[in-house]
């Protein structure tokens, strides 16, 4: 019998992310709480992640909510995927919202950052929101 941990639990929840399984990557999540198995940046960005790939952009932020209560550690890896997922379902307000909130937090703004907000503009059609995006880069 092998005792799962944070490690074991991150694999299974990567492994669901790249497969689109968001459901399952939240049950592990879940589980990983319910069997006091410590979850963590690695881990929610999986999650996140596997959120963006469904288009469930407010499952993505409902998250980051939890991650901050629980006081995990929100990267740029995070929020790039947070945003991914607002930019795919036309949510640009909110895209914008997490930049903005990258920023307060001093979380590094990547490249990738920039282009899934910009992106979100696009989509939104706020052609000078997203010109104003690139001038910022």
């Amino acid at each position: 019998h092998v005792e799962l941990n944070t490690i074991t639990y991150s694999a299974a929840v990567s492994s669901c992310e790249k497969a689109g399984e968001w459901a399952k990557a939240l049950v592990l999540l879940i589980d990983m709480s319910a069997g006091h198995v410590e979850s963590n940046t690695i881990t929610y960005n999986a999650v996140v992640s596997a959120f963006e790939k469904g288009g469930e952009w407010a499952k993505a932020l409902a998250l980051l909510m939890e991650m901050a209560a629980r006081h995990v550690e929100m990267s740029t890896i995070t929020y790039s995927a947070a945003i991914s997922a607002c930019e795919k379902s036309t949510q640009w307000t909110k895209a914008l919202g997490l930049l903005t909130e990258m920023a307060t937090r001093r979380v590094e703004l990547g490249t990738i950052t920039y282009n899934a907000a910009i992106s979100a503009c696009e989509k939104g059609s706020q052609c000078t929101k997203a010109l104003g995006l690139l001038i910022e880069m």
